[in-house]
């Protein structure tokens, strides 16, 4: 997980450092999507979650359970979730949500000896 932080911080840096107006207003608008409104902070991170299994993105699915861990999701939860992006996405995801336990199972019992 820590390769994962430090090689997203650095792309994302280097990408918003090419100065591309929109490219930085996609970033703010991105950041903007996941703050405190009529939906709260757990419940978006939730929906950004299952919208990233359906569209199978692996990076998205392991930076949205790291957020979700931070706004106190739990396990029980993680499953439900789960669950409606399978429903949604059909078979297809199942090698995603595999990878998605691997990452939470990794997040929630933090590193094996």
């Amino acid at each position: 997980m820590d390769e994962f932080d430090r090689y997203r911080a650095e792309m994302n840096e280097r990408l918003l450092g090419a100065g591309h107006l929109g490219i930085k207003r996609f970033f703010a608008l991105d950041t903007q999507a996941y703050e405190q409104g009529a939906l709260d902070k757990k419940t978006k991170e939730l929906l950004g979650l299952v919208a990233s299994a359906v569209l199978r993105c692996d990076d998205c699915v392991t930076y949205h359970i790291k957020q979700c861990v931070e706004v106190g999701v739990t396990r029980a939860e993680f499953i439900d979730a789960f669950n409606v992006a399978l429903v949604v996405g059909g078979s297809i995801t199942i090698p995603h949500l595999r990878r998605a336990v691997d990452r939470l199972d990794q997040l929630l019992e933090g590193p094996k000896e």
